[in-house]
């Protein structure tokens, strides 16, 4: 990965690049792979929307739930950026639809789960379809984008922040009153997801065949290795901003619930409007997260999206209802505005690298919330969700190592000098 040479595999990434930065914006594949992506999300977020129900309906401690919770962002975390580094050396359209019968399966197996551990077996399968699913989709807004790569993000990634803010709607209206057979319902989502990818395969193996026509030879310089260094520290650095927004949202999406519930005594059915406008609000602000980075820089969006949102992270835990409303739109829109603008950032810091520095950042988010998931369990079997939620205000404060990331103009220096 720190070494971009003229192999074939660097080659033919490199090609589709070239040949995508000359052509059009395809906007019916934007918005295609976008629904998609929602569909994806919202089938992937059925895990925390039935912790409420797992925990009533198979006894379960918070321990156990966040190791659901492992399970499936462990499995999903793992496969991307392998899926990410195959399809960097030979991509393969039709992995998209076959990711999403993967995930038909999960949904079938979680519908009819008895027990515990047919649980654990059905998530991994969703896991496995989400690994299938965003390098290669995030490859596909590439290829569509023309000129226009940090929009075509925005929309391929608030595509799958909305469908994670379905999570709380599918707990109320679904879960609550069904049970976990409510997920038989997501076997039907799936379904129309497969239709669709067909679609979008057959347009991508098309431009595939046409820019490997078109494309001439393209030899990348090798990178020195005080700059793979520099590089390197840079990826590291973001990692670790991922890691710790994925720990944030851990604690929102999974225990934010079940800390209303101890805290005002609300029920959780009220509670999910919380977690809604919360993912509701985050979905926004991932679209708006492009547009703004083009206006003001990359590094400059990723620190706000973190340190922004500090403030009011450390209030929410001790404030009335009527202003965690409040709180929580503000929260949601900051923090998950750099949604998008990772992925571009680390794309840029491998150019030629989409597939696997897509699942690397996207899969290690989801994989990383996953071990938070379990850790954060552990903590409100021991001192509570109360202090929890007290402990996790303070995560976003850890935005101010943003500073250490490249300026945006020394990024595509370095990409220059790469090409």
């Amino acid at each position: 990965m720190a070494t971009l040479s003229s192999s074939s595999s660097d080659g033919n990434s490199a090609k589709l690049q070239n040949a995508g930065d000359v052509k059009p914006t395809v906007y019916k594949i934007l918005f295609a792979i976008g629904l998609v992506h929602l569909l994806n999300d919202s089938i992937q977020s059925v895990i925390p929307a039935i912790f409420p129900i797992l925990k009533d309906e198979m006894g379960l401690n918070y321990t156990q739930i966040g190791w659901v919770q492992f399970a499936i962002n462990v499995t999903a975390s793992i496969m991307q950026p392998v899926v990410g580094l195959y399809s960097d050396r030979k991509p393969s359209p039709y992995m998209l639809p076959l990711g999403m019968f993967s995930t038909l399966i999960g949904m079938l197996l979680l519908a009819y789960a008895h027990t515990y551990w047919v649980v654990l077996l059905a998530v991994c399968f969703v896991g496995l379809g989400s690994a299938a699913f965003h390098p290669e989709g995030s490859r596909v807004s590439h290829m569509a984008a023309g000129g226009r790569k940090g929009l075509a993000q925005s929309i391929f990634q608030v595509g799958g922040n909305a469908g994670q803010s379905l999570a709380p709607v599918m707990t109320k209206w679904i879960f609550i009153p069904l049970g976990l057979f409510g997920a038989i319902w997501f076997t039907g989502v799936a379904g129309i997801a497969i239709l669709v990818l067909l679609f979008i395969a057959k347009w991508y193996k098309v431009t595939l065949h046409t820019a490997a026509a078109k494309a001439k030879t393209v030899t990348r310089k090798a990178m020195n290795p005080q700059r793979r260094k520099q590089v390197m520290f840079a990826l590291c650095v973001l990692v670790f901003l991922v890691f710790i927004r994925s720990w944030y949202g851990a604690a929102m999406t999974g225990y934010f619930a079940f800390f209303m519930q101890d805290r005002y005594g609300i029920t959780i059915d009220r509670a999910q409007d919380f977690i809604f406008l919360y993912l509701a609000a985050g979905a926004v602000g991932t679209f708006f997260g492009g547009p703004l980075s083009d206006r003001f820089g990359r590094r400059n969006l990723i620190f706000f999206s973190m340190l922004g949102s500090a403030p009011f992270a450390l209030l929410l835990p001790h404030v009335s209802l009527g202003w965690a409303y409040v709180l929580l739109a503000l929260i949601g829109f900051i923090n998950l505005s750099s949604f998008s603008v990772t992925v571009v950032y680390a794309q840029m810091l491998f150019p030629g690298k989409l597939g696997t520095i897509s699942g690397l950042i996207t899969g290690l988010a989801f994989g990383l919330g996953g071990i938070g998931s379990v850790v954060l369990g552990n903590l409100c079997d021991v001192i509570g969700t109360t202090r929890v939620m007290e402990m996790c205000a303070f995560l976003p404060l850890v935005g101010i190592f943003t500073f250490l990331l490249p300026t945006d103009r020394k990024l595509e220096s370095w990409s220059e000098e790469a090409a």
